[in-house]
């Protein structure tokens, strides 16, 4: 059967369906508002979690991961959360997760350090590590640039870097019994501390730092002296004994003190980083300052013992030099040897009081000048500073019966004339007498007294004898009179008693005498008056 075509008007026109919206069912709306909360979480976590450091330690003593604190001014900014050994095993490295906030603190100088308890020379710190475990410390630094590994301290800084106050450096020949923190001292007053030392580049010397708390180091100018205030400053020279401490602590554990000289105007504070000499006492920082020094040598005959380089060279009690040392000089074409003492002499000193102080004859002609002294005698002379010690000093003064000398100017140094010192002459002298003593017979002189101390013996023997004899024979006849002699004076005394016949006879015969003696100074009247009586008689 043939196909037949189908008809068209039977199949139905195709109708166009809209696109439909897809719709989330109901049951996932929960999921997905926790899943977005949970991812918002995340995020806002991530971005208040502040940077991962890095610390390096040489070891890991008292750290503790998920435990140890970070601090910054007692303020936990973030916690320890892995400590391991570096690849080399020289050294720990510790992981730290700091908080946001203290993000501003790790710059290129910052420091860290670990908190734990120490006992030093002079303190006592970290002792509150002891309830609340070790932590460790920051010094937040200044620096722009940012850093996120660091290397840590092996104890804790001597200065923050917020402290306030000035750092200066000193130079001394040894640290003696300073150290690291060694309190610094105004007028026993400790104000700043050591914070640094090292060894010079000649290795000559060691260089000190010093911070001097705010507003003390006002008190440091460009005439400000250092020294060692360290234990119990002993010396021993020409002026006697010196006994010279600052505190209880630095008799202990040292430290340095510092002042400007008396009648020295301090002037403006010194600048930052400033560098001072460090003495090593307080009368070496003291010294009379000398801008410069005339050397000159000196020849003692006597023996220079007690004499030491640094002693004085006193004018009328002036210091106007010191010793700089002492040697010895053979001379081969004579044979002789001498002891040069070499000196230095300060011209400065020897200057005219006033405002503007001209320069001294020293200064200005010092040749012309010595030559006057010298002829007028001047000398130098070793003198006892003190009998207890020994040390002696140099001493110049006018001798004007010295033997003439001159100023040796050929010499380099010039050589100053000198002559013996007293003290040699009373060795001379005492030397002269046990010379004298020694000729003296002592032993003839003993026999001598030996022979008069017997003879001696014998005479108060025979004394002896003799007076045993008086007792014998003497005493009872002795003993006799004086008895006979008490009853003459017992006889003398009742006859001159008042009531005995003597007495009354001798009172009677006075008054007789009494009355014929005022007759006769009747009568005598009488005639004076009428001495023509004595021929008419009496009317």
């Amino acid at each position: 059967m043939p196909d037949t075509p189908p008809d068209q008007s039977s199949i139905p026109d195709a109708v166009a369906v809209p696109k439909r919206h897809w719709t989330v069912p109901l049951v996932w709306i929960i999921p997905i508002v926790a899943a977005l909360l949970g991812i918002w979480l995340a995020a806002h976590y991530l971005l208040a979690q502040g940077p991962v450091i890095t610390i390096e330690f040489k070891n890991a003593e008292g750290l503790e991961a998920g435990k140890t604190k970070v601090r910054y001014k007692e303020v936990d900014i973030g916690t320890v959360s892995a400590v391991a050994i570096a690849e080399d095993r020289s050294h720990v490295i510790v992981t730290a997760q700091i908080a946001k906030q203290a993000e501003q603190l790790l710059v290129q100088d910052t420091r860290f350090w670990v908190e734990r308890p120490r006992i030093t020379l002079g303190s006592i710190t970290g002792l509150g590590t002891l309830f609340s475990g070790a932590y460790i410390g920051t010094d937040a630094g200044t620096s722009a640039q940012d850093r996120r590994h660091f290397v840590g301290l092996d104890t804790p800084p001597p200065v923050l870097s917020d402290a306030k106050g000035s750092q200066f450096m000193l130079h001394a020949e040894n640290m003696d019994s300073l150290y690291l923190g060694a309190p610094v001292y105004f007028r026993r007053v400790a104000v700043g501390r050591v914070t640094g030392y090292r060894i010079d580049g000649d290795g000559r010397g060691v260089t000190l730092d010093i911070f001097i708390d705010a507003p003390n180091d006002r008190f440091v100018s460009a005439d400000t002296r250092f020294w060692q205030a360290s234990g119990v400053d002993l010396s021993v020279n020409s002026g006697g004994l010196t006994l010279n401490t600052e505190s209880l602590t630095s008799v202990v554990v040292g430290g340095i003190s510092f002042q400007t000289p008396p009648g020295v105007e301090g002037g403006a504070p010194a600048a930052s980083d400033s560098s001072f000499t460090l003495y090593r006492d307080r009368e070496s920082a003291f010294k009379l300052p000398s801008r410069q020094a005339q050397p000159y040598v000196l020849y003692f005959d006597e023996s220079l013992r007690g004499l030491a380089p640094g002693a004085a060279i006193d004018l009328h009690g002036i210091e106007i030099g010191e010793v700089n040392s002492i040697g010895v000089e053979y001379k081969d074409e004579s044979g002789a040897i001498r002891f040069p003492v070499e000196i230095s002499l300060f011209p400065e000193r020897l200057r005219a009081r006033g405002a503007a102080p001209a320069p001294s004859p020293l200064e200005r002609n010092p040749q012309a000048f010595l030559d006057k002294l010298v002829a007028r005698g001047l000398r130098a002379q070793l003198k006892s500073g003190n009998l207890l010690t020994g040390q002696l000093f140099v001493a110049l003064d006018f001798f004007p019966h010295a033997p003439a000398a001159k100023v040796d100017w050929r010499h380099a140094p010039p050589v100053l004339p000198s002559v013996a010192g007293s003290f040699a002459d009373i060795q001379d002298t005492l030397a002269s007498i046990a010379r004298k003593l020694d000729k003296v017979p002592f032993e003839s002189i003993g026999h001598d007294v030996d022979r008069s101390l017997k003879s001696l013996d014998t005479t108060l023997r025979s004394a002896d004898a003799v007076l045993r004899q008086l007792d014998a024979a003497v005493l009872p006849e002795l003993k006799g009179t004086l008895e006979q002699a008490h009853k003459a004076l017992g006889n003398a005394e009742h006859a001159l008693s008042s009531d005995a016949p003597v007495q009354e006879d001798l009172r009677s015969t006075l008054q007789e005498v009494n009355r014929a003696a005022r007759a006769l100074r009747v009568l005598a009247d009488y005639l004076s008056r009428h001495p023509e009586a004595l021929i008419r008689g009496k009317e």
